[in-house]
């Protein structure tokens, strides 16, 4: 890991841990020197992922593109079941023949239904990786934005926790709902 990446970050987070033991300490007689308070902001980039007007567009956008292969999908897969129940209930009725033959028919049917599923599983994904990326790009403008107008020192991303004071995910969502 290279730590150079994280040094600002390290010495920022350990003057805004170590101020308070430093003034805790300070002699009596000694004059406070004015303090700059750290100014750190948090964004749960997964709620706005969910939550935002943006991330649901995609959603609904991509919902209708795939929808009609979905519908053909579940079709298929319901023909190939039917099939093969049929094949079971009249197996033992059949010539050796015609039962290989539709075992096989079968086997070619599910191959191709497994083939277009892995397509669409496929395409589907890329997809949602496009939408995704858009609405990523327009809600870390966004918190730009914030960060330079409200002059924060520090915005993350993905914390384990956070108190209501320092989450500015609602900011975002509602800056992203109107259109900024």
């Amino acid at each position: 890991m290279d730590t150079k990446l994280y040094r600002p970050l390290l010495a920022a987070l350990a003057l805004a841990l170590a101020g308070p033991l430093v003034q805790a300490q300070a002699p009596a007689a000694a004059p406070a020197a004015p303090t700059q308070e750290l100014r750190i902001g948090v964004v749960d980039i997964q709620r706005v992922l969910r939550d935002s007007q943006p991330a649901r567009a995609a959603q609904a956008k991509l919902e209708a593109e795939f929808s009609r292969r979905e519908r053909e999908l579940t079709e298929m897969a319901t023909r190939l079941r039917t099939a093969s129940e049929r094949l079971e209930r009249e197996g033992p009725t059949l010539s050796e023949t015609d039962r290989s033959r539709r075992q096989r028919e079968l086997v070619e049917q599910d191959r191709e239904f497994q083939r277009q599923r892995r397509a669409f599983q496929e395409d589907l994904a890329q997809r949602r990786n496009e939408e995704l990326a858009q609405v990523l790009e327009r809600a870390n403008r966004v918190v730009r934005q914030i960060f330079e107008q409200e002059r924060y020192d520090l915005i993350l991303q993905e914390v384990v926790f956070a108190g209501p004071r320092v989450d500015i995910t609602r900011r975002v969502i509602d800056a992203l709902n109107a259109g900024r």
